[in-house]
């Protein structure tokens, strides 16, 4: 049996490799060009967990030439092939991500006593404090969760149906299309070549390949990407809100992948015209695409109340 100590080891080394992992995963993903800047910041806010655990992951992926480590200036992309997390040794499945899945399920299901205590959580996953903690950040950040002052953890019921899921769009729809007509919007080349990459990485393959939670962060990071070019920080951080809190059900509606390609060629064509500065023809295909995926919502609604 495993000492209290090893156990905690255990947790912060399986944190730190899964943290590895996901950054991995977002740099493939992305096509980040050579030489990209990583903030510990950025990615801590992305991964809902502090900052100590994310620069531990990043000089995991130094030692082993995935990044560069400057002196004073960060983290870059190195100029390496990148390779799979399996390539690197790294856990080839990210644990925390998969304990965030099982927590939602059982949440979802309704087996999960509200309010709960943390040592009941630990007791069921069999999961370390560090890595059920950095969990519980993501599950908090994401507003489906909330610590209760002397007693664990509270949930919300907030996006527990497939009709607050379709709402959630609704509101999307009336923010995103509105967000491109703004006079201080632009696009810069580099994000857009980003996003390209990104999409067409799906296309040739990626759709089949890929996590439901890495799918989820692909569109997350399009949509987010092009509305945050706006110039109206507003329009951003309403997204943003709203993209943290759909999660619950988003990632179940990922069993289904049939619609990707679809959703792809449309991220797409939106690209091309906003690279075009057709502003106006962009929203009003950004509007199309949001009602696509609404209509998306009533095919899949079996999955989303399994």
């Amino acid at each position: 049996m495993s000492s209290a100590g090893e156990r905690v080891v255990n947790g912060k080394r399986e944190l730190t490799e899964g943290l590895a992992a996901q950054i991995l995963d977002l740099i493939r993903g992305s096509g980040l060009a050579v030489g990209t800047h990583i903030t510990a910041q950025e990615l801590a806010q992305r991964f809902s967990v502090s900052r100590f655990p994310v620069g531990q992951a990043l000089q995991l992926l130094a030692t082993k030439r995935v990044l560069v480590h400057e002196p004073n200036r960060g983290y870059f992309v190195s100029d390496a092939k990148i390779p799979s997390p399996e390539a690197l040794g790294l856990i080839s499945r990210d644990d925390a991500s998969d304990l965030y899945f099982r927590i939602a399920e059982d949440h979802l299901h309704g087996r999960l006593p509200d309010p709960v205590s943390e040592a009941y959580l630990k007791e069921l996953y069999g999961v370390a404090k560090a890595q059920l903690n950095g969990v519980l950040g993501r599950i908090t950040q994401e507003g489906w969760a909330e610590r209760r002052p002397g007693y664990g953890w509270s949930f919300s019921p907030m996006l527990t149906t497939p009709e607050s899921l379709e709402q959630t769009y609704r509101v999307r729809l009336a923010l995103e299309p509105a967000a491109l007509l703004e006079s201080t919007y632009r696009l810069d080349p580099e994000t857009a070549a980003r996003c390209r990459a990104a999409e067409l990485r799906l296309l040739g393959g990626a759709i089949e390949t890929d996590s439901a939670d890495a799918l989820h962060e692909r569109g997350v990071r399009f949509h987010e990407a092009i509305i945050g070019a706006s110039g109206n920080p507003f329009f951003l951080e309403a997204v943003r809100r709203i993209n943290r809190i759909r999660r619950l059900l988003s990632y179940r509606s990922m069993v289904d992948r049939k619609r990707y390609r679809q959703q792809c060629d449309e991220h797409l064509r939106i690209l091309g015209l906003l690279e075009r500065e057709r502003n106006e023809e962009a929203s009003q295909e950004l509007r199309h695409h949001l009602e696509h995926t609404i209509e998306n919502l009533q095919e899949i609604r079996p999955i989303l109340e399994h």
